[in-house]
């Protein structure tokens, strides 16, 4: 590991925040490629001494010639590539959002394409939003090679670039993983469309009321446990270019709601939600990903609720968030 050089595109987001902190904690040199913005959930994330372990790059992802430069420049051996709009901003602006989501993700494997000699693995974002509704699919959790039914522009680019991943893989050789994360919770997960119940953990560690926006079964995923699932897949050693479903609980709005009010037990009757299903399986399979790169130990959403709401609690008290922006 000591001549690793990790590069995370996206690290000013959630799981990006959280790969950036475990690679430091590992004492590995890591660099973080975004634009210019708010490092608020690094600051959340790490310590002062920790933060200025990591070397920040300014840059955007749909410049080519800037991101070849980060990768060369500093011996990059490992990529995470995380950065993306999310549903809304896609929404808002389909044209930007494809150049962001694809044609971004078509810079991060030409480059790699260009210097498979120095970059060694590579690790990328899809989405359980390549998947459509429930009911397209058998009863139980959803099939590892179930049928892609994107039901949103943003799902269309994120198959479109598991498509690009495998095209890469044939023509030139470069090996990936693509994961498909489900609702990621936890410190920093602030901004999204399913962001609402890691919105409402902050409500309760500050005592407040908090209405989550949707309801129904899904799939939790703490983020700290994501981003050690992006980090090993990139360090992957095997052929091709899969794509994986990530694991993690899959639990009703009321145990998170429950989850949440036993760790901040005077929020009882305080956090209510929406009991509007999301569009999408409530289970997921995830052999084939565990059998890629070893079981995930999942942490409990019991835990993972617990470790957020303190987490929250303490940064609130240092000082170290805005807790109003995170909220929203």
């Amino acid at each position: 590991m000591n001549s690793e050089r990790f590069l995370v595109t996206g690290a000013l987001g959630c799981i990006g925040a959280w790969a950036v902190k475990r690679l430091v904690e590992a004492e590995v040199p890591v660099w973080t490629y975004d634009l210019p913005g708010s490092d608020h959930r690094l600051r959340l994330m790490l310590r002062d001494e920790q933060r200025a372990q990591v070397s920040l790059i300014a840059g955007d992802i749909t410049d080519q010639a800037g991101f070849e430069r980060a990768v060369v420049e500093n011996g990059i051996t490992h990529i995470v590539h995380l950065a993306g709009l999310q549903v809304p901003f896609v929404r808002a602006d389909p044209v930007q959002g494809a150049r962001v989501n694809v044609v971004g993700t078509t810079i991060v494997f030409e480059t790699v394409k260009r210097h498979a000699d120095q970059v060694r693995g590579l690790s990328y974002a899809s989405s359980l939003g390549v998947y459509g509704a429930p009911e397209l699919y058998p009863p139980g959790p959803l099939a590892h090679d179930a049928p892609l039914h994107p039901p949103t522009l943003y799902g269309v680019f994120k198959q479109a670039n598991e498509g690009t991943a495998q095209i890469y893989w044939q023509e030139y050789g470069v090996r990936s993983i693509g994961l498909r994360p489900y609702i990621v919770y936890g410190p920093g997960r602030d901004q999204g469309m399913t962001s609402t119940p890691t919105k409402a953990m902050l409500a309760a560690a500050i005592g407040r009321a908090y209405h989550i926006s949707y309801g129904g079964r899904a799939v939790f995923q703490y983020a700290d446990d994501a981003a050690d699932v992006f980090i090993r897949a990139a360090r992957a050693s095997g052929d091709g270019a899969p794509v994986y479903t990530m694991g993690g609980s899959s639990v009703s709005m009321d145990e998170v709601v429950a989850a949440i009010t036993a760790a901040a037990p005077d929020t009882v009757g305080k956090i209510t939600f929406e009991p509007t299903q999301l569009p999408n399986p409530e289970a997921v399979d995830s052999q084939a990903l565990d059998e890629a790169l070893g079981a995930t130990p999942w942490v409990s959403l019991a835990e993972g609720v617990q470790r957020t709401i303190e987490h929250f609690r303490a940064a609130a008290a240092a000082g170290r968030m805005d807790v109003e922006r995170a909220i929203g």
